[in-house]
Formats: structure tokens, C-alpha cells, sequence
């Protein structure tokens, strides 16, 4: 087949230079789409992150409806198969209860996403409704890292990770529940945001009580592919429960100047979890690289019940998947999931979680408010928060501990070992704040680490401003300018 990049040039590319040669007509969306597809099948057999491709709109970008005039131009784009729908297309959230699952009509964001010009040419792999850290169960599909296969690509944004790190497509949707978005990315060598609440819709399916904690977003190679992705597919649907706020300047535009010197604040012992040695040691290169950059860094804790957020967001995940699995049961009829069709610990977690009491549910909205109250004081002095994305080596594949097929008997104890490997991020989804991972530094494993930047509620603009910086300062080579070992440009 005759395509209409090399290889080295579509690697080389991010989705806004792309959608530019479409603007310029060097380029047309059904040739992106096929180059796309061709990449796709060269390097899945190795990493396992798309589940299907959809044929029709790679041949045809314009058939379900995508803004060719969007931003985007028509460039080719994977859903998560998980969260936002898209009219007629299997959505199976990773369980084989959902297996044939197909919404019938698109959700909000999808609407948006389309407005923007993205073409949704496929879905890609997750763990069991989210709730894990890997994309890993054989009965389904194992997900790989391309930098070393025999790891794990973390999740829950597992396949979006990999098939952007892999150099298949340049942009794909995730979402972040606890780091969903952030931890797969700094894992596989990605941009990652965590956006503010009320950015992303996920009307009409989400609640509002899910929409407090759970953010949409993407994971890209470049700052300013997360920028523009934001500007174009950010508001909120009629009748949402909260405002849906937008920045005074565009975040694509924002990012063309530094910020100004910043106080960042480091660190990496919260509460009962730290990283380990070596982790340490690239925390703190990180930070004087940003020293370097004019920013004022110290090694800061924040004051923050620590013990008591992760206690709250171990509640708030129970019983929100519990309450996820109760309304797939009452769908299918059902008294209780079935054990060939779930995870053992999602069953466990329904069991836990059931029945929780109103009383349960107020003290954890208790202490998500101390804790947001808590982090609020801190940014009045501080501008970000640096820590690791990850506070332990990624696992190599098989590792159960992290896994919903862990033998574990207990979930709060699942929960708990979680959260030591996931310290840093899940916080700012209790809290509603924003955080970044940026490909910065690397694992004694030689995998990426990413290093993650927190701010307050609306300083996402703020964020986007130092990666760009960060960007422009290391001229443009995350990961040192490595690419992984699965790679479009090492599979042709």
C-alpha cells in the first residue's frame, strides 16, 4: 500500500501539525485515517491497546458525523472503551458482562469531540470498568508496555497509553478517575492531564456524583496536542449540576509564553506512602531542572490529613463501582454478578459496597471537603505541587496484587496496597484540582517516570504553561528523545 507519510515523518508528527497539512491540503483525512489503520495493525500484535478499528470511518472520516472543518481537520482518533459513547458502536468497558454491549446514541462529549474534527476510528483496551491498574485479564486481552512488553502499561487508560507511546496515532481519549489518564501516561512515556472539574462533560450517562471525582481527557506526545484538545472539546451539556467554567485566554495561545517564575512546592511522603530511593533521586533532578528554569523549589509537605483522604477515596471508590455493577445487575436482571462474567475483586467490591449507608457516604464527602479545604490553604502560598507519578517500579506483567483478578479476599486491603503505588494522584480527583504527568525522567527498569505537577481548581492553564516551558527548554525530547522498542517506526 502506497501511504502518504514515511514513517519517520507521521512518528514525528503530533495531531495539530497534522490536522495543519489537512488545512493545506497536503494531506486529506482518509489518507491520515488509512496511514492510521496501516499503523495500528503494524504494531497491536505486540501491544495489544486497540480493540477495533472501525473500517467505515477510516474510509469514509465524514460518516458519523465528524466536523471536517473542526480544528482537527478530520484527524484519526481512539475512544476509550470506556465512559463517553458513541452511537451504534460496541462499547464493552473491558468485562465480558458487556460483551455486545452497543449505545445507541452518542454522548455529549462525543458530540464535542466530533465538533472538533476528530475522526473516532476505534476503541482501545481497559481494565474492567476502569477500576484497575492494568489492562490485563487474558479472558479479555493483555496490554503491553512498547517500551518492554513484558511490563504492564498501567491503566486505566491502558490502550489510549500505548497506542499513542507506539507512535500509531498522536492523540486518544482517556479518562481519570484516580490518575487513569496521568499514571498510564507517565508509565509509557506521555503527556497526561488531569483537567479541573466542570471541564469535561459526561452527560447524559454520568451523574453528578461520578462527574465529581472522574474527569475525561487525553493522552498525547506533545503540550500543545493536550492544549488544543481541551479548547475544542471542553463544556458542559444543558442541565449539568455544575458550572463548566473556560479560560479568559485559550489554552493553545496561553502556552506560547512561559509563566511567570513560580514557587513549587516538592515532595513525595504523603502520609503513609513514599517512593522508593531511586524515584527520589529523579524527583529531585527534576526539580532542579525547573530551578534552572527561574522557579523557586523547595521541599514542601503539604498540611493534609493524609491517612483520612485515602481512607475517603477508598470509600468513594467501593461504593461508586459497587453501585456501577448494582445498575449493570438491575439492566440484566440479575441478584448478583456472575463469577464467569466479573473480575473476582469487582465482586468483591459490589459485596463491600452495596449496601453502604447514607451516614458512610457524608463522612466521605466529610473528608473530601477537609481535604480539598486542606490543599486549597496550601496553594495559597504555593503555585504547584511536584511529586512522581508513581511511587513504586511499574510492575512486570502478571504481578496480580495490583489486578482485579487478585485472589486478594479483601478490598479495603486491595485499595490500600493501590494507593502505595498510586499515592500522588488520586487526591486531586477528590479534590477537583488539576495535574499534569510530564515524560521526564526514567525508572531504574529504564521504563519512563513521569513527574507530576498539581495546582488548584482552574490553574490548568497555569500547568499547560511549564510543560510547554519544559517542552521548549529540552527542544522538544521527553524521554531524553528515546522511543520505545514497540514502535510504528521499528515495526516498517
Amino acid at each position: 500500500m502506497v501511504l502518504t507519510m514515511s514513517w519517520d515523518e507521521w512518528a514525528a508528527s503530533d495531531g495539530v501539525g497534522l490536522a495543519d497539512l489537512i488545512r493545506r491540503g497536503e494531506v486529506t483525512p482518509a489518507e491520515l485515517a488509512v496511514q492510521a489503520a496501516e499503523a495500528i495493525a503494524a504494531v497491536n500484535p505486540a501491544i495489544d491497546g486497540v480493540i477495533e478499528v472501525f473500517e467505515d470511518t477510516v474510509a469514509d472520516p465524514g460518516l458519523i458525523g465528524t466536523d471536517l472543518s473542526g480544528f482537527f481537520a478530520g484527524l484519526p482518533f481512539l475512544m476509550k472503551d470506556l465512559g463517553p459513547t458513541v452511537g451504534g458502536r460496541l462499547q464493552e468497558m473491558g468485562s465480558l458482562s458487556m460483551k455486545g454491549n452497543r449505545p445507541s446514541s452518542d454522548s455529549h462529549l462525543t458530540t464535542r469531540i466530533k465538533g472538533a474534527g476528530l475522526n473516532i476510528i476505534g476503541r482501545t483496551t481497559t481494565p474492567e470498568f476502569g477500576c484497575c491498574s492494568s489492562a490485563e485479564n487474558p479472558a479479555m486481552y493483555v496490554t503491553r508496555n512498547p517500551w518492554n512488553t513484558d511490563y504492564t502499561s498501567c491503566g486505566s487508560s491502558a490502550g489510549a497509553a500505548v497506542t499513542v507511546a507506539s507512535g500509531a496515532v498522536p492523540i486518544a481519549h482517556g479518562s481519570d478517575g484516580g490518575g487513569s489518564i496521568r499514571i498510564p501516561a507517565g508509565v509509557n512515556g506521555l503527556i497526561g492531564m488531569k483537567t479541573t472539574r466542570g471541564t469535561f462533560s459526561i452527560a447524559p450517562y454520568g451523574s453528578d456524583f461520578t462527574s465529581v471525582v472522574s474527569t475525561q481527557g487525553c493522552l498525547t506526545r506533545t503540550v500543545r496536542d493536550t492544549a488544543a484538545f481541551i479548547d475544542n472539546c471542553r463544556g458542559g451539556a444543558p442541565g449539568e449540576f455544575m458550572p463548566y467554567w473556560s479560560p479568559d485566554v485559550p489554552f493553545l495561545k496561553l502556552i506560547e509564553r512561559d509563566p511567570k517564575p513560580l514557587k513549587i512546592a516538592v515532595s513525595h511522603e504523603w502520609g503513609p506512602y513514599k517512593a522508593t530511593p531511586h524515584i527520589v533521586g529523579e524527583l529531585e533532578r527534576a526539580a532542579r531542572f525547573l530551578e534552572s528554569l527561574g522557579h523557586n523549589v523547595e521541599w514542601i509537605v503539604p498540611t493534609v490529613d493524609f491517612e483520612k483522604a485515602y481512607r475517603a477515596q477508598t470509600t468513594c471508590y467501593i461504593t461508586n463501582f459497587a453501585q456501577t455493577v448494582n445498575n449493570l445487575l438491575r439492566a440484566k436482571g440479575l441478584d448478583r454478578p456472575p463469577a464467569d462474567l466479573f473480575e473476582p475483586m469487582n465482586i468483591r467490591i459490589w459485596e463491600q459496597g452495596k449496601d453502604a449507608t447514607y451516614t458512610e457516604r457524608s463522612d466521605m464527602q466529610l473528608a473530601f471537603n477537609d481535604t480539598a479545604r486542606a490543599f486549597g490553604a496550601f496553594f495559597e502560598e504555593w503555585d504547584v505541587i511536584l511529586t512522581p507519578t508513581t511511587s513504586r517500579e511499574t510492575p512486570k506483567l502478571g504481578t496480580t496484587e495490583y489486578l482485579t483478578i487478585t485472589d486478594n479476599p479483601s478490598a479495603l486491603d486491595w485499595f490500600g496496597n493501590l494507593w502505595g503505588f498510586f499515592a500522588y494522584t488520586p487526591l486531586t480527583n477528590l479534590c477537583g484540582t488539576t495535574g499534569i504527568s510530564m515524560p521526564l525522567a526514567t525508572l531504574e527498569s529504564g521504563l519512563p517516570l513521569g513527574i507530576h505537577a498539581q495546582s488548584r481548581q482552574g490553574n490548568d492553564g497555569l500547568l499547560l504553561q511549564l510543560a510547554a516551558q519544559v517542552e521548549r527548554a529540552i527542544d522538544g525530547k521527553w524521554n531524553q528523545g528515546r522511543r520505545p522498542m514497540a514502535h510504528v517506526t521499528a515495526e516498517h
